[in-house]
């Protein structure tokens, strides 16, 4: 899921430099809280990611806020809630017909590629579905259409 990955890192990368962390989001780090009995320091729970493993964010990550502030900043007006190509436009992304065929590619598309107004519907419902996969908030009414 080359083109996908890349979507999710630009809107993960631009919601970390934006947000603050949800509370309850990140695990406390090893030297927080208590120590163990004995007096030693607690051991880490977690080892260092595969590199085969999907990055997954160490907060929720809240799509709509992230993505509305990108657009408030914008100087072109992108409705990304109902647009793929705004959408991949509003994170720096090639939104060409080649490149959305490409995403199309990677998230299994079955339809006809050249209909490309019932593939870019396709899109935008696959890559809302996807994210909130991936640990992604998304309002519930982008996930229904």
């Amino acid at each position: 899921m080359g083109l996908f990955n890349t979507l999710m890192s630009k809107i993960f990368s631009h919601a970390s430099s934006s947000q603050p962390p949800v509370a309850g989001g990140t695990a406390p780090s090893a030297g927080a809280g208590a120590s163990q009995p004995g007096g030693s320091a607690p051991t880490p729970q977690t080892t260092t990611p595969s590199a085969t493993a999907p990055a997954a964010p160490a907060q929720q990550v809240d799509v709509a806020a992230t993505l509305d502030a990108l657009a408030q900043k914008n100087s072109e007006k992108l409705d990304w809630k109902h647009s793929i190509v705004d959408l991949m436009k509003l994170v720096g992304m090639d939104s060409s017909l080649s490149a959305r065929k490409e995403l199309a590619q990677d998230l299994h598309y079955s339809g006809d590629t050249n209909d490309s107004a019932a593939m870019n519907m396709w899109l935008h419902k696959e890559v809302m579905k996807k994210l909130a996969d991936n640990g992604a908030k998304i309002p519930q009414d982008l996930l229904k259409k």
